[in-house]
């Protein structure tokens, strides 16, 4: 049960992925509920029967339960039509709405005709249009004075209202439009606070005055919500974030490795940072503690993959070895080598965890000690094993001795290190970077000896007997 008056609702409309302007409105109309002791209520927008879908509302639910949001209630709007029909009826009944039978040939005929450009221009006003194949309901405009409401974020924002042309609010197939469902479902279920995009900006007029209408005179005194509406987000090149053009799916970026703790914190950040300008990766609890609408930035957020990807390492880095090696499970079980036994993973864990930014990259640290080495680059191989006579003879001398004491060593990993070191004492020159480059085709990766002693003797000698014939 909520402790305040706060009601603040999260709208998707089911007819595509969750994308990462969706969650982050969703995550800060959570944050504010968990701020005030509000109720978050999820209103699915699925008036558009044609692209909604039953497997896209689970796929928003499960996104929102990945990146832990809650909420107290939930409502599809498709239940609701009977009310946004009356609510239109009721229009109609009192001359606030009309019925209008042109086309958008029509519309666009007649504005080429005048010469001049624009919206509808209200030609069905006074023509009593009746019910009938490709009639639609237009919301009466009024034809002066202004429609303003005040933006937490963007301040006082006032429309012209001779602007404004009559809208839509009934398709011809008997369908309200979400302008109707939207003003309609505000008022009954008392919304208090309306925080999404800033896309939706042009949306309020259109909503308030609907709002007003189905009020009526008599209750004219009944306060509409409480707009925040978010920045933009944006790509590198400063461009909204688009579906075609740039990773938006939040889905995807699950699939792909990120923490959902990690999503959230830096979802956060798109616009909004601790009031006491301290650290931006800490828990959820503190960041809560100070999250305001008031402190929301409303210059563009720039999504940073670079930045979320520092944010998922630094959680990755944080969770428990016995956490991490549970939550990357899924990722060993399709790679490119093949599935990695959970055992071997388990005592190589500790010595990837530090290493990786997305849980997908864990089995790569390990693909050389379940599979065959990589093939590496020219340029790697070359500055590894040398491209000069002496540095070439230097390497080979140390995988041809190398070789030869592990044929007979303790196979354990401080034996192993011990030979390699050793070889290196005896030549006076380094010898595991050219050890590892033999044995996993990479100049990099985890400590070298823990992995090693997992492969037989037999598959280490040959490999460094076959990067020996290679130079």
């Amino acid at each position: 049960m909520a402790d305040s008056p706060i009601r603040v609702r999260f709208s998707p409309a089911p007819t595509g992925y969750l994308h990462v302007g969706g969650a982050r409105s969703a995550l800060f109309n959570w944050m504010y509920a968990q701020r005030t002791g509000g109720t978050m209520v999820l209103r699915v927008e699925d008036t558009d029967a044609d692209r909604s879908r039953p497997e896209l509302i689970k796929a928003i639910h499960d996104n929102l339960a990945w990146l832990g949001i809650t909420w107290d209630e939930e409502y599809l709007q498709s239940d609701r039509f009977d009310q946004y029909r009356a609510a239109a009826q009721d229009f109609l009944d009192r001359d606030l709405a009309y019925r209008c039978d042109c086309s958008q040939d029509d519309v666009k005929a007649r504005f080429e005709a005048s010469g001049e450009q624009g919206g509808y221009d209200g030609h069905c006003r006074d023509r009593n249009v009746q019910p009938g194949e490709g009639v639609v309901v237009r919301f009466r405009t009024p034809d002066s004075g202004v429609t303003a409401y005040d933006d937490i974020i963007r301040g006082r924002v006032e429309f012209d209202n001779a602007t404004l042309e009559d809208f839509v609010i009934v398709r011809s197939s008997g369908v309200p439009l979400f302008h109707v469902a939207n003003a309609y479902d505000d008022l009954d279920m008392g919304i208090t606070h309306v925080v999404r995009g800033e896309d939706l900006v042009n949306t309020v007029p259109r909503v308030l005055l609907l709002r007003q209408a189905m009020l009526g005179p008599d209750r004219q005194d009944t306060p509409p919500p409480v707009f925040a509406h978010l920045p933009l987000i944006v790509n590198e090149k400063r461009q909204k974030l688009s579906k075609r053009r740039d990773d938006v799916s939040v889905g995807d970026y699950a699939a792909r490795g990120y923490l959902p703790e990690a999503m959230r914190n830096y979802l956060l950040t798109l616009g909004w940072g601790p009031r006491d300008g301290g650290e931006e990766i800490r828990p959820i609890e503190e960041l809560v503690a100070q999250f305001d609408l008031a402190d929301i930035n409303a210059a563009p957020a720039f999504f940073d993959v670079k930045k979320l990807d520092h944010f998922n390492a630094e959680y990755i880095r944080a969770l428990p070895v016995e956490e991490y090696i549970e939550r990357v499970q899924p990722f060993l079980e399709d790679t490119d080598v093949g599935p990695i036994d959970p055992d071997l993973f388990g005592r190589m864990a500790a010595f990837v965890q530090g290493r990786v930014r997305l849980l997908s990259e864990s089995a790569s640290f390990l693909d050389w000690v379940v599979g065959e080495p990589r093939e590496p680059s020219e340029k790697d191989w070359n500055k590894v094993m040398g491209n000069s006579e002496e540095k070439l003879a230097m390497t080979g001398n140390v995988l041809d001795r190398v070789a030869e004491r592990l044929a007979d060593c303790d196979w354990t990993p401080e034996a192993l290190e011990a030979v390699v070191f050793g070889v290196g004492e005896e030549l006076e020159t380094k010898t595991q970077m050219s050890v590892r480059m033999a044995l996993s085709g990479a100049r990099s990766g985890i400590p070298l000896f823990e992995p090693m002693a997992e492969l037989d003797r037999h598959v280490v000698i040959g490999r460094l007997r076959a990067a020996r014939a290679k130079l």
